[in-house]
Formats: C-alpha cells, sequence, structure tokens
C-alpha cells in the first residue's frame, strides 16, 4: 500500500507536466520517504508467514488507514503553504477518508498540483472503502456488516477466486464511472482540469473543489450532473457488478436502494415549498429545486460540496440539515453517515417490539432483503449506534472545551464521525472552513472522520486492552 500510495504522489507532477506543478519537489521528496518505507517493509517480512486471522486483520485495517492518513499529508506538509501539521494532516485525512472538510481558502489561486493531490486522494479513499467494506468489515462482523457478507467476505482459500473477481469488477465499475463523470463534465462547460478533479470527487462522495465557491461556481446542468454522480457514489458498487454478471434488476430491489432514493424524492420536494412559502422575494421553482436538490444530495451522501450556504434558507432547513448528516448512503458505497440499513433494521426492532406487546405469543420472523437477521447483527447494530452516539458526545465535549460554540462543536463533531464535510454555523458551515479552528480541535476531528471511517467499532476494539490480553 505504500508502494502504490508512492505511486499515486508523482501523479500530480506527471498529469501537469511539471509545468503547473511548483511542489514537485515537496511529492518527490514524500514519495521517496513513502516508497522507501515500503520496499523497506517488504524486504524484512518477505519470508514472514501471513495468516490473517481476525486479531491482525483488525490491527491491518486500522493501522494502515491512520498510517496512510499520515503519509498523505505529507506533500501538504511539505508544499510552500507552510501548513502546519495539524493542518496538513487534517487536510490528508480528509482527503483519503472522503470527509471533504478543509481547513484551505483560495483555492481559485491555489497550486494547482496541490488541488490535484486533494482529488486524487478522495479518489483513492472512494475505492479503498468500497474493499475495506466487501473484504474486511464482515468478516470483522462490524457494525451489523455482517448482514451483507458474500462468499467474498470470507478469507478461505475457496473464496480468494471470487474476492479477485470481485475485486475486478469493483474496480472497472469505480473507473468507468469515474471516467463518465469527468467527461460529462467537461462536455458541461467545465475546463478540463475542474472536470478532472470534480470527477473524481463527484463519485467518491469526497467533495473537495477547485473553488471557494465550491459547485457554486457553475450553472444549474452541472449541478444535476453533480447530483447523479453523487447517488451513484452513495449506491452499493457490488450491486453494480452483480448487474453486469447479469443479474438484473438487483439494484433497485434492494430495500437500501429505494428507501435511499425515497428520501432523495421526498426530502428536497418538501423543503422547496417551504423555501417558496418562506421566500421574501420572487421564487424560481426550476432553480430553487435543482439547489435544493443537489445540496440535500450532497449532504445525504455525505459528500460535502454546496452550491450556497443552505444555512441560510430558514430555521427548519438548518435543522433538516443537521437530522440529514446522520443518514448517509448505502452499505458498500463510497458514502458515509449511518447508513440507510441500521436505519432500516431500527424499524424492523421497532415493529417487532410492538407486535411483540400486542400478541405476546406470536412467532415473528425478521428478514431483510430476503435473508434473516440474527440476533449477532442486531447487537451489533445497536453497539454501533450507542459507541457512535457516545463518541458524538465526547467530541462535542471536547470541542466545547476549546472555547467553540454549541452550534461548531456539534456539527463539527457529527460531520467529522459521518465524513460529511462541512459543518453548520460561520465558522464551519458551507461558506467557510476549519482554518479558523485551534490546532488541537483539528487533531481531535482528524481522529474522528478515520474513527467514522472505520465504522468506529473496528478502532474502539483495537484501542481496548482486552484485545492484547486474548
Amino acid at each position: 500500500m505504500f508502494v502504490l500510495l508512492s505511486i499515486f504522489m508523482t501523479l500530480p507532477v506527471i498529469f501537469l507536466a511539471g509545468s503547473e506543478a511548483p511542489n514537485a519537489m515537496a511529492f518527490a521528496e514524500s514519495a521517496a520517504i513513502v516508497c522507501g518505507l515500503g520496499v523497506l517493509g517488504i524486504v524484512t517480512t518477505y519470508n514472514q508467514p501471513r495468516d490473517l486471522k481476525p486479531r491482525f486483520m483488525f490491527v491491518l485495517t486500522v493501522s494502515s488507514w491512520f498510517i496512510i492518513a499520515l503519509f498523505s499529508s505529507l506533500p501538504f506538509y511539505l508544499s510552500d503553504l507552510h501548513l502546519s501539521a495539524a493542518d496538513a494532516f487534517f487536510e490528508g485525512t480528509s482527503g483519503i477518508t472522503t470527509t471533504g472538510a478543509t481547513v484551505l481558502s483560495g483555492l481559485d489561486d491555489m497550486d494547482r498540483d496541490l488541488l490535484l493531490w486533494r482529488s486524487i486522494l478522495q479518489w483513492i479513499g472512494g475505492i479503498g472503502i468500497i474493499g475495506m467494506f466487501v473484504a474486511v468489515l464482515p468478516f470483522l462482523r462490524v457494525g451489523g456488516m455482517r448482514l451483507f457478507a458474500t462468499e467474498s467476505s470470507e478469507w478461505t482459500d475457496k473464496a480468494l477466486p471470487r474476492m479477485k473477481t470481485l475485486s475486478r469488477g469493483l474496480l472497472f465499475v469505480y473507473v468507468t464511472f469515474s471516467v463518465i463523470a469527468v467527461l460529462t463534465y467537461w462536455s458541461s462547460g467545465m475546463s478540463l482540469f475542474d472536470a478532472f478533479n470534480h470527477g473524481l470527487t463527484s463519485i467518491a462522495t469526497g467533495g473537495f473543489s477547485t473553488s471557494d465557491l465550491s459547485m457554486g461556481k457553475f450553472n444549474d446542468l452541472i449541478l444535476m450532473e453533480a447530483t447523479l454522480f453523487m447517488i451513484i457514489g452513495s449506491l452499493p458498487f457490488f450491486l453494480f457488478v452483480r448487474e453486469l454478471h447479469g443479474q438484473h434488476g438487483v439494484l433497485f430491489r434492494d430495500q437500501q436502494v429505494r428507501m435511499f432514493l425515497a428520501i432523495l424524492l421526498i426530502v428536497p420536494a418538501l423543503l422547496t415549498l417551504y423555501r417558496w412559502w418562506v421566500s421574501p422575494v420572487p421564487f424560481d421553482p426550476i432553480h430553487n429545486y435543482a439547489a435544493t436538490l443537489f445540496n440535500v444530495t450532497s449532504v445525504v451522501t455525505t459528500t460535502g460540496y454546496a452550491s450556497e450556504d443552505y444555512s441560510a434558507w430558514g430555521p427548519l432547513a438548518f435543522v433538516l440539515f443537521f437530522f440529514l448528516m446522520f443518514v448517509g448512503g448505502c452499505s458498500g458505497s463510497t458514502a458515509g453517515g449511518m447508513k440507510i440499513f441500521r436505519f432500516q433494521l431500527s424499524l424492523i426492532i421497532l415493529r417487532e417490539q410492538l407486535m411483540r406487546l400486542l400478541h405476546p405469543r406470536a412467532v415473528l420472523t425478521r428478514n431483510y432483503n430476503g435473508r434473516a437477521v440474527s440476533d449477532e447483527i442486531i447487537s451489533s447494530m445497536i453497539a454501533y449506534t450507542f459507541i457512535f452516539l457516545l463518541c458524538l458526545l465526547l467530541i462535542t465535549v471536547a470541542l466545547a472545551a476549546m472555547q467553540l460554540d454549541f452550534v461548531t462543536a456539534l456539527s463539527g463533531a457529527l460531520t467529522s464521525l459521518t465524513n460529511v464535510g462541512p459543518g453548520l454555523g460561520e465558522i464551519i458551515g458551507p461558506a467557510g472552513n476549519f482554518g479558523p479552528l485551534p490546532d488541537a480541535a483539528k487533531w481531535v476531528l482528524s481522529v474522528g472522520m478515520l474513527m467514522g471511517r472505520l465504522e468506529i467499532l473496528s478502532v474502539i476494539i483495537v484501542l481496548s486492552p482486552a484485545f492484547w490480553r486474548g
């Protein structure tokens, strides 16, 4: 992974042919450091046995994301931006976790190699998230992910060929959608540079842009195209692979997908009606619906783009966007958040409890997407939800202790754990960034972003004393 990361570090300089890469030396030094450590690791462990037991998989998954986030920040730290270690780590972590929160401003005039590196980081993180979901998290039984286990989620000799086939299919789908996004943006009027960057970050549901205005720089047609690509990035990619292999219709038969699309159909329509109701000026329904649909999709899919400051749309919109930050996309996608399936499982449990109160002797079945939902999955989901809310509380308290106001502290904690990107309020809202926050807050939020991306439980397990005693 380190060697691959070092190769990606050379791409901004190569793509820009050196002419618009004033930080070429920073990228070269970063690539040399990371590649050297990778080669050293390969040489020193070449003849060591590779026994992928659950304990080792937990350590490998958690440590690799933290270390790669650290290495990803090297080009920012060594660049001519002269960022602090906290700022560089925050930007690198936000990129690799596809969060989209940023400490940088003046993006319109920033060095193009750094802008390109931010987008490449999010693209790498997107495919890494999909791979982690398919191969690792179901195997580790983290947060109810066992519900989506396939034969390729088992680390057995029999399953490895299937895993390789699935991995190739996922990579093919991911690259294909990325290329389509780039070409679509370019044909709609974006410059090739802007199209390339936004194409990568749309499919990765990352949200990094090349302008301080984010997607507000572009017209309604491009906003609608971005909405479509954000939705694609938030759907289960393994279902796209199944569609390619002849299992037609599996995508739209999936309960996650149907509820996810229903949310994006209903909420923007209702919010547009609310904006029309409270608007003191003449209301353009087409433009305002396009903007509402785009920004709601951006928050629900945890992409983090913004076309305007939606926190200024009124109290209802402000509160609604806060709760939408919890939702997230579908499992098996590049999106973050709590994921649609957890809300659906919660409704199943609620219905079961109500039926037991009405019919104590009834024999009830618990099914999701045609599969039985075991008590193990329910317990794991409940544990995840509890630890998520506990982490939200602790990070909010930590940020408030740094003299941040309530809205900034709470929305900052939430946006880091759900990997949304912008928070709410004047400082970190869609019209601001995380630059003014103290360095201590940036370290805390960086850890929050990594924990959210790793489904929290896997990090808690590795940090527990019982894990190391067992």
